[in-house]
């Protein structure tokens, strides 16, 4: 898989790459800031699926820090099921559907872009790899956002992972 690198052009030095097994602690880092300790994954949960599916890891980097990260599994069904989020092995490399496990920016970095860029770049990524659609559940409040990228609001979501109540989101490829 080619290593494409985009520019945010309202903060230059924002850089968009795939990221490495060296990451993985930052990436882990980043989710405990942005996710509650009941929804976000562990250093060993990143390090697993790591392991898994790398090439589906994408870190923005500003400044040589990285502020933001997306990730997620091949799967072959369009709904994102919780069991995906504990084990890694369920990841199918020739998968049909590309799922988002989590698009994390730092709360200080928000509202710059940095989570639309890398949105942008995994669905291009998902689409140079012949993937039928990309996936992933939601909070309610980001049902517009998700939207705007042309994702289709499926319903609400089965998913019970952490205790809150998600939304099926689908965008076709």
């Amino acid at each position: 898989m080619p290593l494409l690198i985009y520019y945010l052009l309202p903060m230059n030095n924002i850089l968009i790459r795939q990221a490495t097994i060296h990451d993985i602690e930052d990436i882990a880092e980043i989710e405990k800031i942005c996710f509650n300790t009941l929804e976000a994954a562990s250093y060993l949960d990143f390090k697993e699926r790591f392991e898994s599916f790398g090439e589906w890891f994408l870190v923005a980097i500003l400044d040589d820090t990285i502020v933001g990260f997306i990730n997620g599994a091949s799967i072959n069904d369009k709904i994102l099921k919780d069991e995906l989020y504990h084990d890694a092995s369920l990841h199918i490399s020739d998968g049909i559907y590309q799922s988002v496990f989590g698009l994390d920016v730092l709360p200080k970095y928000r509202r710059n872009g940095i989570g639309g860029l890398l949105l942008k770049y995994y669905i291009d990524l998902a689409y140079k790899n012949q993937k039928k659609a990309v996936v992933l559940t939601c909070k309610d409040h980001l049902i517009d956002y998700y939207q705007s990228f042309g994702f289709i609001h499926l319903g609400r979501s089965a998913s019970m992972h952490g205790n809150a109540l998600w939304n099926d989101m689908i965008l076709y490829l």
